[in-house]
């Protein structure tokens, strides 16, 4: 049959495009006149005219023709309809086939009346040989038919009156063209078509259904008579209600403005079909139609999803449904006095409501080839995947085979058709969640982004689909300690990549790490933690002998929901003598640390036995004293090998005197002879110095604060400050750790490059001690024992204001 194919169902031709020849293409119909004129159509010149284009999703494009269209070829009962269709892939309409088709039907007998009801017209035709209508043809008009309108005209013009219930208005046919109404005469008739949008309609009711209607007498002068036709039409716009999933279509017989001057009604016929084609009682029984025709009425109930009709995809607020479409028509032929037999064909195309269609999405994964596999639907034929979003970029369906998703349909014997999405476990897009145990879980989160045929609606499919896998490698620890530090190395498993360092509640970044003189060390495959024995969260657990058994926990977090998921810790047994030191010169340092078993000890509350001697340095888990062996209650003993100091550090709970916390520590000092001496005050010579050489390793440190607690790094310099602005030094000796050294600065000086031996030059210390002609000295401040300061005699630390290098006036700068 080629692209296109003709029928001729009674007064109308059907010509119908092949959607597979024409699919993915722009069209452009046009009407080819006798004269061969190309006339191409519009929605106005297709109501005017005759004309039908219907696009039907269930494959094809339909052309529909009235036998009295205005470029209709008549000759005697056949009438021949020539149409071209332009076809190109650009909408406008550039290198475009032309095709043409042209197609003759035979109809007849004409009945003296008949009206159409076409889907965007209504028409009617009546036989030119009617005589003059009787005096009460129209019942509201006086017996004088002679209308000023009519008789102002020129001779052979028609003129068209219309009857409406405040007025009667003329037009003349130029007139009534441009009004978008059609008119033709043939040699035995008289035909009225009007677009369902012209002005004259009136809307009228018949038993609760609304009918579009037109009251019009259609005038025609021929030499010196008038002749006047009743051209009257009515076409229902409504009369379908749906319930229980059965539609039901009622059209009133008889209805007013087609039966005014008449009585004595008969039916003659009554046929129904779809599609134009009518159907048997048979054919209608086996698709469970039902057609009722009453006194007053013809019924047609047709139940939803039957034969004959279909389904198509529909979109209402974004959401994915369906509607159910037939294209039902009825064919009435009545008798009465008036007219004798009346033909009335009804085009009736019946949409059902939007129903909303849930989408199954079915994970049908292989877990073995780790592969994502996603089916979505069923779908109608009439949808088409056209894009998908994936982490918030929108790609077309090639584009997304870039990025490891392949897309690809699935056909079934019904029509129906379903998607599937394939993704690699390994995608970048697709998350991967740790789980349990060893469980990993793998979430596909895509939306997919369709359209409609030939409507163009869109609407969205949100796909999220989880697979989860026994793939899980949990990271792992190893510990150990040094006489110093504590040590943690943890290897990272394929679950971790989120999750994060903690100590308890705290986050342990490289900053903080570096404040606190811990050592943090990520390489991606290994996470490395060392923290010293006395620091703020290194627990203590109990003393012995053997030593302080300490421990160090650490956790791992999720990044995102901060959800604890792994423990790890590391014990280790730690000499006592790391918190003791017995000077040389009598001077015993002793750190006390807080056990876990006493939550409740206030370290600031610790005393020695003499409870006047407090702490000198306090944190939250340690407590230092500093104390010479001859105070504070410190008892001594005498061997002949050595001398022994004895003290206590005490916690007392308020309002006891019996002890909850009780740390003995003891310095003993060999003794190389014993000699009896008389012990008086006597005042020691000075200590002499004797000048040498020797390899000392030293380190200066630019510090922030006055605190000398948070020095600046390497990757801050250099350091912006502005004049006289504090700058706070510390020069510490590194080697040896000797405790009977003591740093000394001479002299320092600051030069205008890098180059220590540069000139200009400024004394900041001159012979230990700051230059008297600054105007701003060089300030010196005191160093104390700490955590961080074991020696505090091998430091110095000194404050400087920042000024410039000038020449006269002017800034010297390299």
């Amino acid at each position: 049959t080629g692209p296109m194919s003709s029928e001729c169902l009674g007064n109308l031709l059907r010509i119908t495009l092949s959607a597979e020849y024409f699919k993915d293409k722009y069209l452009s119909f046009s009407v080819v006149g006798q004269s061969g004129t190309a006339w191409e159509l519009d929605e106005a010149m297709a109501s005017q005219c005759g004309y039908t284009v219907t696009y039907s999703n269930r494959s094809n494009i339909e052309f529909r023709a009235s036998a009295l269209s205005c470029h209709s070829h008549l000759e005697q009962d056949v009438f021949t309809i020539t149409i071209q269709i332009k076809a190109s892939h650009t909408p406008d309409m550039k290198n475009a086939a032309t095709h043409l088709k042209s197609a003759s039907c035979n109809y007849g007998p004409w009945s003296p009346r008949e009206l159409v009801c076409e889907s965007n017209y209504m028409e009617v035709s009546v036989r030119r040989e009617v005589p003059q209508t009787e005096k009460d043809f129209i019942q509201d008009e006086a017996e004088d038919w002679t209308f000023p309108e009519a008789k102002a005209g020129e001779t052979s013009i028609w003129q068209i009156v219309f009857h409406q219930p405040e007025e009667k208005r003329a037009l003349l046919v130029t007139d009534a063209w441009s009004a978008g109404y059609g008119l033709n005469t043939t040699d035995t008739r008289v035909l009225l078509r009007i677009p369902y949008t012209a002005a004259q309609i009136q809307l009228v009711e018949a038993q609760g259904i609304t009918f579009s209607a037109v009251r019009s007498s259609t005038f025609y002068k021929q030499r010196w008579m008038i002749l006047v036709v009743d051209t009257a039409v009515a076409c229902p716009v409504d009369g379908v209600d749906y319930t229980n999933k059965t539609i039901i279509w009622t059209v009133p017989k008889y209805v007013q403005p087609l039966s005014a001057g008449a009585s004595n009604f008969k039916d003659v016929l009554v046929e129904a079909g779809v599609d134009l084609h009518k159907l048997s009682a048979k054919e209608m029984a086996s698709r469970k139609y039902v057609l009722l025709n009453d006194l007053n009425a013809i019924t047609m109930k047709i139940p939803i999803g039957a034969e004959g009709g279909y389904y198509k995809t529909a979109v209402s607020s974004g959401q994915h449904g369906a509607k159910y479409t037939i294209n039902l028509f009825l064919e009435h032929q009545w008798e009465d006095n008036k007219w004798g037999l009346t033909k009335q064909t009804i085009i009736k195309e019946i949409e059902t409501p939007f129903e909303q269609v849930e989408l199954a999405i079915t994970n049908n994964s292989n877990l073995s080839a780790r592969l994502m596999n996603v089916t979505v639907g069923t779908f109608l034929p009439d949808v088409e995947l056209v894009n998908l979003t994936i982490e918030g970029a929108t790609v077309t369906v090639p584009e997304a085979v870039q990025h490891g998703y392949l897309t690809y349909d699935i056909r079934y014997a019904n029509g129906s058709k379903a998607y599937v999405i394939q993704v690699p476990f390994d995608a970048p897009s697709i998350k991967i969640e740790y789980m349990r145990a060893d469980m990993r879980a793998y979430t596909l989160n895509v939306t997919l982004a369709f359209i409609t045929h030939p409507t163009s609606e869109t609407f969205a499919v949100t796909v999220v689909t989880v697979s989860t896998v026994k793939d899980a490698v949990l990271p792992s620890a190893r510990g150990f300690c040094d006489a110093r530090n504590l040590h943690l190395i943890i290897t990272r498993g394929n679950v971790d990549q989120n999750w994060l360092p903690f100590i308890s509640d705290w986050h342990l970044t490289p900053e903080a790490a570096q404040k606190y003189s811990y050592s943090l060390r990520d390489n991606g495959t290994h996470l490395a933690i060392s923290v010293p024995f006395l620091s703020s969260h290194v627990n203590y657990e109990d003393f012995q002998t053997s030593g302080i058994k300490a421990s160090f926990h650490l956790s791992l977090k999720d990044g995102i929901t901060v959800a604890n998921r792994r423990d790890f810790s590391i014990s280790c047994r730690f000499s006592p003598s790391e918190l003791l030191q017995c000077l040389p010169n009598g001077t015993v340092v002793i750190t006390a640390v807080k056990l876990v078993g006493i939550a409740d000890l206030d370290t600031s509350l610790l005393v020695l036995r003499d409870r006047q001697c407090k702490p000198s340095l306090v944190t939250e888990k340690t407590a230092t004293f500093k104390f010479n062996v001859n105070t504070c209650g410190t008892s001594r003993k005498f061997n002949s090998t050595a001398m022994t100091y004895e003290n206590d550090v005490l916690y007392f709970r308020p309002g006891n005197n019996t002890p909850v916390y009780q740390l003995k520590f003891v310095c003993s000092y060999a003794i190389k002879q014993a000699v009896d001496v008389r012990y008086e005050s006597k005042k020691n010579p000075p200590p002499s110095i004797k000048p040498g050489f020797g390899s000392l390793a030293l380190s200066m440190k630019l510090f922030k604060e006055k605190s000398y607690s948070d020095p600046y790094q390497e990757l801050e310099y250099p350091v912006v400050k502005y004049l006289r602005e504090s700058l706070y030094f510390e020069v510490e000796l590194l080697q040896p750790e000797d405790v009977r050294l003591e740093l000394n600065l001479d002299d320092c000086w600051a030069t205008n490059s890098q180059n220590k031996d540069s000139l200009p030059q400024w004394p900041i210390l001159i012979n230990g001690c700051e230059n008297s002609e600054d105007s701003y000295r060089t300030v010196f401040h005191e160093v104390n024992y700490s955590l961080r300061v074991k020696f505090p005699q091998h430091l110095k630390r000194f404050e400087v204001r920042m000024f410039t290098f000038v020449q006269g006036t002017s800034l010297l700068q390299e």
